[in-house]
């Protein structure tokens, strides 16, 4: 179950539907395959198979876990490079430390957002903290990729720690559906992420048999990955499931539906919903750098070997060899 979760939904502000909206129709869906980063964790690669003209801004993004750790299980990520675009981390259940090479760092848990801004370029580290590799436990989260502009991609680094508290929670007009705004404007509420290239990014919980439609910038296009559960798309109700990306085409709202029946271990139906101004530039992709250019991919790299995005740091009880011992 998500962290953020309402006991009435009717007590939030509700989102309608402006008269004579146009349903932006669905254009495809597409499984995401599983597979391990980092260390070792699970994850699916939710846009894996969709052309990056339907994804931009968007690059890339991973469901990590839902997996259920035994004490000694819990993995991370080790120190890598970052350069021209954004991660944003989400931990929808469980909890992560993260640090860079810039001096950022801290914990993220239970619905908290983690913002980097990768720019000019800096390393990075994502670790389970001790007390969970000890006990095990409970983890699940995203991480998704966004592209900058040619103008900001060498910008400085920075961070934004996004708490659970701050997103800005809505709901559908018969109280169906709980949305967490995480970043972007939806009818008039904002969320708490400030975006370099405009996006909306907002998880929604549907409960079974509710209809959500919301009201979708048209010069955004606009995603929806299932996180769990069972339901449809659009206005020609193509089913979608755990797993599932559904990639729509033009118009001014788009509609998830919940299956009145769902799984006896997924209670709602969970989908996370993205929608962005596509930058249009070309785009030069490799590893953990994303550039413009093949020759600026070529120096991102020799930056990187020249160590010229930084130094690991030995702060945060962290080193190269990840957790100091004692």
């Amino acid at each position: 179950m998500p962290a953020i979760t309402v006991e009435n939904p009717l007590t939030l502000p509700r989102v309608d539907v402006p008269p004579g909206a146009e349903a932006r129709p669905v254009l495809g869906v597409t499984t995401a395959p599983t597979g391990y980063e980092g260390e070792g964790f699970p994850v699916r690669r939710a846009f894996a198979g969709i052309h990056y003209r339907h994804l931009d801004p968007f690059i890339m993004m991973d469901q990590m876990g839902e997996v259920e750790y035994a004490p000694g299980e819990p993995k991370g990520t080790p120190w890598h490079p970052h350069r021209g675009f954004e991660t944003v981390t989400y931990i929808i259940d469980g909890i992560m430390d993260h640090q860079d090479s810039n001096g950022g760092g801290g914990t993220i848990t239970n619905g908290d957002t983690q913002w980097m801004t990768a720019g000019a370029g800096l390393l990075h580290i994502e670790a389970p903290p001790e007390s969970l590799v000890l006990s095990g436990g409970l983890f699940h989260g995203l991480q998704l990729w966004v592209n900058l502009p040619a103008r900001d991609k060498m910008m400085a680094p920075k961070y934004q720690d996004i708490r659970s508290g701050s997103v800005a929670l809505l709901t559908s007009p018969d109280g169906g559906a709980l949305l967490r705004v995480i970043a972007g404007e939806l009818a008039g509420h904002t969320g708490p992420g400030a975006t370099h290239t405009p996006i909306t990014m907002i998880h929604a919980t549907l409960a079974p048999g509710a209809e959500l439609t919301l009201p979708w910038r048209e010069d955004f296009n606009g995603l929806a990955y299932v996180l769990a559960g069972r339901g449809t798309v659009g206005p020609d109700r193509r089913p979608v499931y755990t797993g599932q990306t559904a990639v729509y085409g033009k118009g001014t709202s788009l509609t998830v539906r919940a299956d009145e029946q769902q799984d006896s271990n997924t209670p709602d139906l969970d989908v996370v919903l993205l929608g962005g101004r596509p930058i249009r530039e070309p785009m030069a992709h490799y590893g953990p750098f994303v550039m413009n250019t093949r020759a600026e991919l070529q120096q991102a790299f020799e930056d990187f070997q020249k160590g010229r995005l930084g130094t690991i740091p030995a702060v945060h009880g962290m080193s190269a060899e990840g957790p100091a011992q004692d």
